[in-house]
């Protein structure tokens, strides 16, 4: 019984010894040879691709930011002296109702509204900088939501953003692009919207305030920058 047993464990290593040979030496050595190196195996490379994976996540992190920040966008509507019909949005950046909205948005003896999710804020005009288009509004109201301030210096070239503009009446309406372009005050992007974008706000994938949108001569959206706003708020 000994005996066959013995004999069985050196037939499987007598397999195994020749299974190695014949992969590791063997083989190798005829494949290389004349007369069958047109038939050898290539080994294809594998290339593993993580771009869908990816896109999947980024669509994730806008869909959280988007969540995240569009109740503190307010919007606005604005009858003038002349008649004339203005929309567009603005953005609560204190708690306490501090709101900043385009000086366009909300010109002087005009009447004006500021609506979130249908309900209409009570509001004062504290000022209006024409220059550079930026309005200073206080809306009545306590712990409503703010956000933080995007660091420009961080902001680079092709970086994913987006913009979140209200209805005057409810609801809210968003798009999306890439940085193309900074200045000093400006950023420009790829995103193209309609005029009542004017006044909305331009996050970036973290749902930080890059800046106010508005549209320049040629009716593209261009964003005035987080610096220029705090600068002129005070902070």
């Amino acid at each position: 019984m000994s005996q066959k047993i013995l004999k069985i464990i050196a037939f499987f290593v007598i397999g195994m010894v020749g299974g190695i040979f014949a992969d590791q030496i063997f083989w190798p050595y005829i494949i290389e040879r004349p007369l069958f190196y047109e038939y050898r195996l290539e080994k294809s490379p594998v290339y593993v691709t993580e771009r869908k994976e990816i896109t999947v996540q980024e669509n994730t992190a806008l869909t959280q930011a988007i969540d995240k920040v569009e109740k503190t966008v307010i919007g606005v509507k604005t009858i003038t002296k002349t008649g004339e019909i203005l929309e567009g949005s603005g953005l609560i950046v204190t708690s306490d109702g501090l709101m900043i909205t385009l000086a366009e948005l909300v010109p002087k003896g005009s009447q004006f509204s500021f609506f979130s999710e249908g309900k209409q804020f009570a509001y004062q005009i504290l000022k209006r900088d024409l220059e550079n288009n930026l309005a200073l509004v206080k809306i009545e109201g306590a712990n409503l939501p703010s956000l933080g301030f995007a660091d420009l210096g961080k902001l680079k070239l092709g970086e994913r953003v987006f913009l979140v503009g209200a209805f005057p009446l409810g609801g809210w309406t968003v798009n999306e692009g890439i940085v193309k372009k900074i200045d000093i005050n400006l950023i420009t992007t790829n995103v193209s919207e309609e005029i009542t974008l004017k006044g909305s706000p331009l996050f970036n994938i973290s749902g930080e305030v890059l800046g106010i949108n508005t549209l320049d001569p040629k009716g593209e959206i261009i964003t005035i920058s987080v610096d220029l706003v705090k600068k002129f708020i005070g902070m």
